[in-house]
């Protein structure tokens, strides 16, 4: 029997040659087929050969105790593998638990008896106890917290606080939103919140040339239905963030937010037809407008 592994190591090594030879000629599966043949033996081979160290060290092991005197029942003693000495199953979790076992149940019982019913005089688990006093500390902490000192904020409160957040949060993004506007984009608004807003930068900046009105005065007259450079929102934006230099209209693109100058155009378009006192004489070519609602 020993001689077995022998020969299959021999079978291998021969076949090899053939399998180099015919490589060539064996499909993709085949060879995957071998190669873990190949591998399931040489594991097979480890095995036997670990196995007949094993014992050759066992054989070994009898050879050298006999040698020193030990007898047979002494060697098989040496022999047997260390069994290790296992906790009950319930003293680990006593302990943790603070537990006694049922076998020291009698030793735990209290003298009085009521009715056949007798008492154990087993204490609540230091853990239980330890859990309890805290909830009672953290009751009085917040107490004091948020009904005496009123550090903190109850909920009613604290939704206010985070509504308030909110509102400062999303009036950040729209501004922000806002500024994202360009000639290409910019549109037709009615909100008269956002209206009022561009009748304030108009005044500001824009009335000296203007007017207060939109009436005109150096600059034309923005109220009629006469253009020069387009009565479009896209229009009116274009030309009051890039200005007309050629005709005295500065830039605006460095002084004003782009939801500024939207504002601005929409409030122009907001005037049309008003008809203000001392109107300046058309100038450009008469289209026709794109109007909202007056404000």
């Amino acid at each position: 029997m020993k001689r077995i592994p022998f020969i299959i190591i021999a079978v291998v090594l021969a076949a090899q040659p053939g399998f180099a030879q015919n490589d060539s000629m064996l499909s993709d599966d085949v060879k995957n087929y071998i190669g873990y043949g190949a591998i399931i033996i040489m594991l097979l081979l480890f095995l036997g050969v670990m196995l007949v160290l094993l014992r050759t060290f066992k054989v070994l092991t009898r050879v050298i105790l006999k040698s020193q005197g030990y007898t047979n029942q002494q060697i098989e003693a040496e022999l047997q593998p260390v069994k290790k000495e296992l906790k009950p199953k319930g003293e680990v979790w006593n302990k943790l638990l603070s537990l006694k076992p049922l076998s020291e149940e009698k030793s735990l019982l209290i003298a009085h008896e009521y009715d056949g019913i007798q008492e154990l005089n087993n204490p609540t688990p230091a853990w239980f106890m330890v859990l309890f006093y805290s909830t009672i500390i953290f009751a009085i902490g917040y107490l004091l917290v948020y009904h005496v000192f009123d550090i903190g904020q109850l909920q009613d409160a604290e939704y206010k606080t985070e509504m308030a957040q909110a509102e400062v949060a999303k009036k950040i993004y729209l501004s922000k939103a806002a500024n994202q506007v360009d000639e290409n984009t910019v549109k037709l608004i009615t909100d008269p919140a956002l209206l009022a807003e561009g009748k304030a930068t108009f005044k500001s900046t824009c009335a000296p040339c203007h007017g207060d009105n939109a009436q005109g005065a150096v600059g034309p007259n923005l109220t009629d239905e006469y253009w020069l450079h387009g009565n479009k929102v896209n229009d009116l934006f274009k030309t009051i963030k890039y200005g007309v230099p050629a005709k005295g209209m500065p830039t605006w693109e460095k002084q004003l937010s782009p939801k500024q100058i939207a504002d601005v155009a929409n409030y122009i378009l907001s005037v049309q037809g008003t008809h203000p006192a001392g109107a300046k004489e058309p100038q450009g070519d008469k289209v026709i407008n794109e109007k909202l609602a007056a404000n």
